[in-house]
């Protein structure tokens, strides 16, 4: 008997082990990308610390991605975003110079297999500057997405006159308030009017643009010179999903915002 017991115990130990694990498992996709900042301190030369000592040091955070299904496409998408890329500069070439302060990024969208992410970089050299880097990639392909991609090649130049139209409509607001403050002159005004005649957003503008569960923001720069950055139109114009259905490729990244 007891012989017995132990062959029917050890029947059901085995019977145990063999069944399959009732706790779900995160498997890889391809809607989405995992997303882990890594900070690094950038210390300056001995030299540089010595004759800037306001600039010992710089801070950088950038993303380590991962958790896409495709190794192919995530060597893209992590191609795309590789340090270097971002501004043109490495690590050591940041630690041997003083501008940079802080080097940081936002994520402004991550699903319906779309990476929508921001990097900004301030410093000071004789001023202190801000500049940004925006990167809108397709998890699927892991591939920048363009204007001819998202919407119909035939309706570019309408989507395009459409955005300038909310431009242009915000450069006159701008001059009308520079024009009714009680401290402007004709100088003000004449200096805001010729900062902007030349400004127009052209099909070739579209392909910087963001994307939300609510619509698209184009994103526009200026290019003023830095004397007069303060005249630069905001430059984010957005569009919901419902008016952009017109323009929208049928058979693009954003097709399933509209159907």
């Amino acid at each position: 008997m007891q012989l017995l017991f132990l062959v029917l115990l050890s029947i059901l130990n085995l019977g145990v082990v063999a069944q399959p694990s009732q706790t779900p498992r995160t498997a890889a996709g391809s809607d989405h990308v995992s997303i882990r900042p890594r900070k690094i301190t950038i210390a300056r030369t001995p030299k540089l610390q010595r004759d800037f000592p306001n600039k010992k040091r710089a801070t950088v955070t950038y993303p380590v991605i991962s958790g896409l299904r495709d190794p192919v496409v995530l060597r893209r998408v992590r191609s795309l975003l590789e340090f270097n890329n971002i501004f043109g500069y490495t690590l050591k070439e940041y630690g041997e110079d003083t501008w940079l302060d802080e080097f940081d990024y936002e994520v402004n969208h991550n699903s319906d297999s779309l990476l929508d992410i921001t990097f900004r970089q301030s410093g000071s050299g004789a001023y202190p500057d801000e500049h940004q880097k925006h990167f809108l990639i397709n998890l699927k392909s892991g591939r920048l997405v363009k204007a001819a991609d998202a919407f119909q090649s035939g309706r570019l130049a309408a989507l395009a006159q459409a955005v300038d139209q909310k431009l242009q409509d915000e450069l006159k607001e701008d001059e009308a308030a520079v024009a009714s403050s009680k401290h402007s002159d004709p100088q003000d005004v004449e200096s805001i009017k010729q900062a902007h005649e030349n400004l127009k957003f052209e099909v070739s503008n579209l392909d910087n643009f963001s994307v939300g569960p609510r619509g698209v923001t184009f994103l526009y720069e200026a290019g003023l010179p830095h004397v007069i950055q303060a005249l630069a139109p905001a430059g984010r114009y957005f569009f919901s999903y419902a008016e952009l259905k017109p323009y929208i490729n049928p058979d693009g990244p954003l097709a399933h915002f509209v159907r």
